[in-house]
């Protein structure tokens, strides 16, 4: 079988025009997110929002933490998971997201027994109930919904912050 091979190069039909511009002025195109990076995001604005949310109640500088019931400044707040982030059906919830000392989170674990008690006499034992049986839930959070709930978690944080003032 022979290759076929062209004897001249093909000619273009219209000449290479030199451009106007430098290099400079062209704009590259934006480069998309990675899902990591837009989780990250995501859980940054939550979080924010979470310690917000609960520290309303001490005029935004303090908070009082779900586990050991501790009233702290607000600098040493975490956004503490009552089910672990790995449940991506809960990682986002509000319900089972509260404002916990750095203390509980970190070194104890979370305090769960802490945690669970604090978290019935906030939302009640049904509540709490329901929550545990969500965590079995399979959910995949597309690129899109994390950049719709780091924007929406912004948003509902300055509302927060102009309450304050």
């Amino acid at each position: 079988m022979a290759l076929l091979r062209r004897k001249k190069p093909l000619k273009s039909s219209t000449p290479i025009k030199k451009s106007k511009f430098e290099i400079s002025e062209i704009k590259t195109p934006t480069r998309k997110a990675s899902r990591s990076t837009l989780m990250r995001k995501a859980d940054d604005a939550f979080s924010l929002y979470i310690r917000t949310r609960d520290s309303q109640a001490y005029e935004g500088r303090a908070f009082k933490c779900i586990s050991c019931g501790r009233v702290l400044p607000i600098e040493q707040a975490d956004n503490g998971h009552y089910l672990n982030r790995a449940h991506l059906s809960l990682r986002f919830s509000e319900l089972n997201c509260n404002a916990q000392c750095r203390f509980d989170n970190r070194f104890r674990e979370g305090e769960i027994t802490g945690y669970r008690q604090g978290l019935i006499r906030k939302i009640g034992e049904q509540k709490v109930l329901l929550l545990e049986a969500q965590k079995n839930i399979t959910n995949k959070i597309s690129n899109f919904e994390l950049e719709l709930l780091a924007k929406h978690y912004k948003a509902e944080t300055k509302k927060f912050k102009y309450q304050i003032k």
